[in-house]
């Protein structure tokens, strides 16, 4: 129920999603309260009911929403890459405007993200990867279970 209702009505769109802190805390917090609702409170051997703790949760299923996202993003990364230059998509995607950035810190970028995941799952020459599928496809299936968090 969880994989096929809950999740991807919650990563609707995370394939552009630029993951903060805060936002993989909410997601986490997100996930346990679902999980302690579908696998409910469990009896004790004196009769007591107890509620699931997080360490529980997290041997049961782990962080799987933040890996999810993390390996949708590198399938769009993958997807967008292999585009033709004269897609609307790539084009989009590839544009930088003129504009100058603002003082202080630069933000985090997309780009950024899913490049700090490629050197996390140890990917050399990501972009042979991309072009040959079925190796990339490998790659982001791995991510779903591998990647650190």
């Amino acid at each position: 129920m969880y994989q096929t209702l809950v999740r991807p009505v919650v990563t609707y769109a995370c394939e552009m999603w630029v993951l903060k802190e805060n936002i993989k805390t909410k997601l986490r917090v997100f996930e346990r309260k679902v999980l302690r609702i579908i696998y409910r409170p469990t009896k004790e051997s004196d009769g007591t009911w107890r509620i699931k703790s997080n360490e529980e949760l997290n041997r049961l299923i782990g962080n799987k929403i933040i890996n999810y996202i993390k390996a949708q993003r590198l399938a769009w990364f993958g997807h967008v890459h292999c585009m033709p230059d004269n897609s609307m998509v790539k084009k989009v995607y590839e544009w930088s405007p003129t504009l100058t950035r603002s003082l202080g810190r630069p933000k985090n970028r997309l780009e950024d993200d899913v490049k700090s995941d490629i050197t996390n799952m140890k990917i050399t020459n990501w972009r042979d990867c991309i072009r040959n599928r079925p190796k990339w496809k490998e790659f982001v299936e791995k991510a779903k279970t591998s990647l650190k968090l």
